[in-house]
C-alpha cells in the first residue's frame, strides 16, 4: 500500500529529516567529546575541529529543516478545521478534542510539541557556533568543551520530547 501525499510529508518530517538530526547529533556528540588535548595530535585538531565543524553545521541543518516542515507543512493539515458533519478521523486536532480520553493529547502533547521543537534547531546552532569557532580552544578547555557538550545534550532533549509526543499523536490520530 503506497503513502498518500500527507502521510509522505509526514514521514519526511519525522522518520527523514528528524532521525538525520539524531544520527548527526550522535555524530557531533561524539567528535566534540575527543577534541581534547593528548588525544588527538596539533595537526589532528584541525582535522577534527572541521569534521566536528561541519557535522555540527549538518545537524542544525536538518534541525531547522525538521521544524520548518513540520510547521509548515502537516501542522497545517493537522490543525485543519473540519465542515460540518465530517469525518473526523480526517481532522487530526478536531478527532483527539473530540475525545475526551485523546484530547490531552493534543491540549498537552501537540502545545508542547509545537514549543518545544523550536529550540532543538535553536541550541544545535548554538552548539555548531560555538564548535567552528572555539574548536581548538576546546581540546585545552574542558569548561567550553562542556559548554557545547551541554547545548548538544538540551538540543537533543528537545528533540527527543517533541518527537515522543509526535509519535503519540500520529498514533493516535495520523494525518491522512
Amino acid at each position: 500500500m503506497w503513502l498518500s501525499s500527507r502521510e509522505l510529508w509526514t514521514t519526511i518530517h519525522g522518520m527523514g529529516l528528524g532521525a538525520g538530526f539524531l544520527l548527526l547529533f550522535t555524530g557531533t556528540w561524539a567528535l566534540l567529546w575527543g577534541i581534547r588535548s593528548g588525544w588527538v595530535t596539533t595537526v589532528g585538531i584541525e582535522v577534527h575541529r572541521r569534521l566536528a565543524s561541519t557535522v555540527a553545521w549538518l545537524m542544525a541543518a536538518f534541525a531547522w529543516l525538521t521544524v520548518i516542515v513540520g510547521t509548515y507543512i502537516p501542522y497545517i493539515w493537522y490543525r485543519a478545521i473540519p465542515p460540518d458533519g465530517a469525518d473526523l478521523t480526517k481532522f487530526p486536532r478536531s478527532y483527539l478534542l473530540a475525545h475526551p480520553n485523546l484530547a490531552m493529547l493534543h491540549s498537552f502533547g501537540m502545545e508542547w510539541k509545537e514549543h518545544v521543537a523550536w529550540l532543538a534547531p535553536l541550541l544545535a546552532t548554538a552548539a555548531a557556533y560555538l564548535i567552528s569557532r572555539f574548536a581548538p580552544r576546546m581540546a585545552e578547555d574542558s569548561k567550553l568543551r562542556n559548554a557545547g557538550l551541554t547545548l548538544l545534550t538540551l538540543a537533543f532533549a528537545a528533540a527527543a520530547v517533541a518527537g515522543m509526543l509526535g509519535a503519540f499523536l500520529t498514533k493516535a490520530a495520523p494525518v491522512h
